[in-house]
């Protein structure tokens, strides 16, 4: 009997058990893949270790959410490349976004433009950025759903700051219509692309406290774990298993029965009784595989969110050491064409791993991972003839374009692989290979967001289908509440008999598994 069965080894599922195992409770993480990470996972190939979605940590600092996250578990900080930011390349300049506050004020002026507007416009969202970020890290929980939460949001918000919340009905759009910069394609276009990295959306329907978060997201600090994401995996669950938590990979869950107290976890390798249940896996998944009133609860979030999903198509190449030469950044964001949609290659972000990193790659070798958003729709219904074309397609394509800052890139690989939807659907169980959660848009986000508890007892929702949505800092965050939660559920009722078995197994059953 475990106090806490996880569903899903992606960040937020993993993290919430560690936070649960190292508060005293008995948890057992199951993940479907062979090894945990989800789309935060990572993949092996002729020495070279890929990021398959997240290449970086946000916010791992010893103040920020995911330094939080570390402290919480018992964990030191992340050894790695502290990014001092990267390049965003336009169709017609360059824009470094500087991680210091102070550099990156002066390049968006000096490349952005210098008006009255401009600056007014910017000292909005700095103040914004300033003001959730500091929200985030006090643990602000929504959507609010009762008094407590409400106390709870005006605490971490402050009262000095509360009028601020005025713009949760507001977006990205809004405030640049409201400085007269609609129309200034350069700003718009940078924008645009941070936007539909960070919060899945378009200027147009992103909120704007959310873009205010996302486009300043360097200033809280991006890490690149030395090895890429293997490495902070590899650091993660020898953690959590050291602390007595069991991880089963390979074992994907079939089905949840039962009530809180009691609850069945039905898996391929057997059942196991639970006293609650983290479903740490997209929403459509979670209401599947729950008791019915879970998926009654969910049904309406589904159908409002039915189409507002998206994927992704990625190309992974081990390089010779001089196809990445010449380059002072090892991270870029690059829009080819103003006034083309975004996706399929039209912004893309490029990862080059850190030189002398020999945990990413070999000896005079760099791992590159080149990734851009895509709709679901034309990679389903295709013949394998046709879904072989259109993925060769795909990876030249996205190739050629990374040529723009690597002239040389993948003349030389060692390693070729590229990913689609079906990739994800495959290796991380996303329904439609569906990444980074809903298309964040006021209708679906902060108070109208999936909310963690669905309202059926001992029964939990995280991960980037819940607020506050897709990043590893939103997993983190969303970890820390649901941990909370689940700590305060087991704490009014009478503990369940545990087994020895259960808290003995330790490191070593927790390691052998998640090999």
């Amino acid at each position: 009997m475990y106090d806490a069965a996880i569903i899903g080894g992606g960040i937020a599922g993993v993290a919430t058990a560690a936070r649960l195992q190292a508060r005293g409770l008995a948890t057992v993480v199951f993940e479907a893949h062979g090894q945990p990470g989800g789309c935060a996972g990572f993949f092996r190939r002729q020495g070279f270790s890929f990021d398959v979605g997240a290449t970086t940590l946000v916010d791992f600092g010893p103040d920020g959410v995911g330094g939080e996250l570390l402290a919480s578990v018992g964990m030191t900080a992340v050894q790695g490349e502290a990014l001092p930011g990267y390049v965003a390349w336009l169709p017609d300049r360059r824009v470094t976004l500087y991680r210091d506050a102070a550099s990156w004020s002066r390049e968006r002026l000096k490349a952005l433009g210098d008006t009255p507007a401009h600056r007014a416009f910017w000292q909005l969202l700095d103040r914004l950025a300033d003001v959730f970020w500091r929200a985030s890290r006090r643990g602000v929980k929504l959507p609010v759903r009762s008094v407590a939460d409400a106390i709870r949001a005006a605490r971490a918000v402050g009262l000095v700051e509360l009028p601020l919340v005025r713009y949760l009905g507001w977006t990205l759009a809004d405030a640049l219509r409201a400085f007269g910069l609609a129309n200034d394609k350069a700003l718009v276009g940078l924008l645009a692309m941070l936007v539909e990295d960070t919060v899945h959306s378009s200027v147009s329907e992103a909120p704007l406290i959310n873009a205010a978060l996302g486009v300043t997201i360097r200033g809280a600090g991006l890490t690149r774990a030395r090895g890429g994401m293997r490495g902070f995996w590899n650091g993660l669950i020898r953690r959590y298993g050291h602390i007595g938590g069991e991880l089963r990979v390979g074992c994907p869950v079939e089905r949840v029965e039962g009530r809180e107290g009691a609850y069945r976890v039905t898996t391929r390798r057997g059942v196991v009784t639970a006293g609650q249940v983290v479903a740490a896996v997209p929403a459509p998944l979670a209401a599947r595989l729950g008791p019915e009133p879970v998926a009654e609860a969910l049904a309406p979030y589904l159908r409002r969110d039915a189409v507002a999903m998206g994927g992704a198509a990625a190309v992974f190449l081990g390089v010779p050491e001089d196809e990445v030469s010449g380059q002072t950044f090892t991270h870029h964001q690059l829009l080819h064409d103003y006034d083309r949609p975004l996706g399929d290659g039209n912004n893309m972000f490029v990862s080059v791993s850190a030189p002398g990193d020999t945990e990413s790659a070999p000896a005079g070798h760099r791992a590159v991972m080149i990734s851009t958003h895509c709709e679901l729709a034309p990679w389903e219904g295709l013949t394998p003839e046709a879904y072989r074309g259109r993925k060769r397609e795909v990876g030249e394509r996205l190739v050629a374009l990374a040529r723009r800052v690597y002239p040389e890139l993948g003349r030389n690989a060692a390693v070729y692989e590229v990913a689609t939807p079906r990739t994800y659907e495959r290796f991380t169980k996303r329904p439609r290979g569906a990444v980074g959660g809903v298309r964040q848009t006021l209708a679906n986000s902060n108070q109208k967001a999936v909310p963690h508890d669905v309202g059926v007892p001992g029964y939990w929702l995280v991960g980037d289908s819940t607020w506050p949505g897709l990043g590893t800092v939103a997993c983190c965050l969303g970890s820390r509440l649901v941990a909370e939660g689940v700590l305060a559920s087991a704490s009014r009722r009478v503990p369940a008999p545990r087994t020895v078995i259960a808290r003995a197994r330790g490191a070593s059953h927790a390691v052998r598994n998640a090999r």
